[in-house]
């Protein structure tokens, strides 16, 4: 069956694609295996300057891109042209810091010389979403390519036309097939983990995908990184400064049109501040409606595909039978498209649908906590693990939660989560396991090989 790309705002049938054979993504290992073989033995500067080259091209077409994004997945162009830039940021900063990050180790041993070296380990296969079409590509992609391995990308079959241009940006920028696209269906892809060159796995996903993934490579023994779901918590104390709470939980809840795993998912408030939180946080959220994609002044869109906006309905139904009350929303818009609305929930259950699984949509869950180990409690009690946030006016009280107290890869305080090319991104829990992104994430793939010389 062909992989088509949709307008998420129209229905509208863009594209075509077919589905690799087995035996045409085997070819494409092969080619991968091949080059990894001569690109391993490249300088750090020259794998450095093809990832500046693609920064280059990626902002030369920024404008294009984000339109792609915004015909495929619904993205606002506002959001795409951002995304772009940062893929580039992030490309720059591994050019610039990937050799000082995988800089040899010397160790003290009775050796006349000992120590660590990173080598790379051969050809990464990357799993990605549709939800951040180029970051997550690039997020995985620049150390990847920077530390001396090659990778091949299997898309999300709704955003090849992304696959296929982010490809195309490595190869003019000169990392030839190094950097290669496969489109297979699901059951394919343990046929293509196990050729001999592929050496790790990196999926970012649901828990379902993350959880065949891993026992499919487990049976390889192949290296893996997984980032799966997220159902952040957001934690608003007492001495909050309640505006900027408010502020920060919206947009965070609300980029992508709701669509990002570390989004504002869950907004613990305290029992001191939950009306005023609540009264604020409507008046805020009804001033953003869904519009054209493609405009602009869109601050969200329609949802990426029409079926992940029922199953986001149904959600929110369950939880309304589960005791939620529906502040305003929730219903399906008569118009073609995946469009739903902004849409509030309060008085939500720790133990209900909206509490424990996660919302991919403009669907904001507030959660009420007597204090503030309450709201600990209910912040950890979940199956996911990725990001948190804790707003406080004591920076001390606030860290104290975030180091101490909070079940999660990343926590801000008095800030929305969001990942940053110098710090190390995943989760711990069902939210996945190993890191993107940083010193971490460059190692990810890496063999640290230990040197002895008499």
């Amino acid at each position: 069956m062909a992989f088509r790309t949709v307008n998420p705002a129209s229905g509208e049938t863009l594209a075509e694609y077919r589905p690799d054979t087995v035996a045409e993504a085997i070819e494409r290992a092969d080619a991968a295996a091949a080059a990894f073989r001569a690109w391993r033995r490249t300088t750090f500067d020259a794998r450095g300057a093809v990832l500046v080259r693609a920064a280059e091209l990626l902002r030369r077409d920024r404008e294009a891109h984000a339109a792609l994004m915004a015909r495929e997945m619904g993205k606002p162009v506002r959001e795409g042209v951002r995304e772009v830039e940062k893929c580039a940021g992030m490309l720059e900063h591994y050019a610039e810091f990937g050799e000082r990050y995988l800089r040899d180790i010397p160790v003290e041993t009775e050796a006349a010389r000992s120590g660590v070296v990173h080598a790379p380990i051969g050809v990464v296969l990357g799993i990605m979403p549709w939800n951040f079409p180029f970051w997550q590509f690039f997020r995985y992609a620049a150390p990847t390519l920077m530390a001396g391995n090659a990778t091949l990308l299997k898309h999300a079959p709704n955003v090849q036309g992304c696959a296929e241009a982010m490809i195309e940006v490595f190869r003019e920028a000169g990392a030839g097939d190094a950097a290669l696209n496969v489109r297979l269906e699901p059951e394919d892809v343990p046929a293509l983990m196990d050729h001999p060159g592929v050496r790790a796995v990196t999926l970012t996903g649901s828990v379902r995908a993350g959880r065949a993934v891993a026992a499919e490579a487990g049976r390889r023994i192949l290296k893996t990184v997984l980032e799966l779901g997220g159902s952040d918590p957001y934690l608003i104390l007492e001495d909050a400064d309640l505006g900027h709470a408010v502020e920060q939980c919206a947009v965070s809840r609300l980029i992508n049109t709701g669509q990002s795993c570390i989004a504002a998912k869950r907004l613990v408030v305290v029992e001191p501040l939950y009306d005023a939180f609540v009264e604020q946080l409507s008046a805020r959220l009804r001033e953003v409606e869904p519009g054209d994609p493609m405009d602009p002044d869109t601050v969200i869109g329609p949802m990426a595909r029409v079926d992940l906006r029922d199953a986001l309905h149904g959600q929110v139904s369950r939880a309304i039978d589960e005791g939620a009350r529906l502040y305003f929303g929730g219903t399906i818009p008569d118009r073609p498209g995946a469009w739903y609305p902004v849409t509030l929930l309060t008085e939500v259950r720790p133990d209900s649908v909206a509490g424990q699984e996660e919302l991919f949509g403009p669907v904001a869950c507030v959660l009420r906590a007597r204090d503030e180990a309450h709201a600990i409690a209910i912040a950890n009690d979940t199956p996911f693990g990725l990001g948190a946030a804790v707003f406080t006016e004591d920076r001390e009280r606030g860290e104290r939660i975030a180091r101490d107290d909070l079940d999660a890869g990343a926590c801000f305080v008095n800030a929305f989560v969001r990942s940053r090319a110098r710090l190390p991104f995943g989760g711990v829990k069902e939210s996945g396991y190993g890191r993107e992104l940083g010193s971490f994430g460059i190692a990810e793939f890496t063999n640290a090989k230990a040197i002895w010389v008499d």
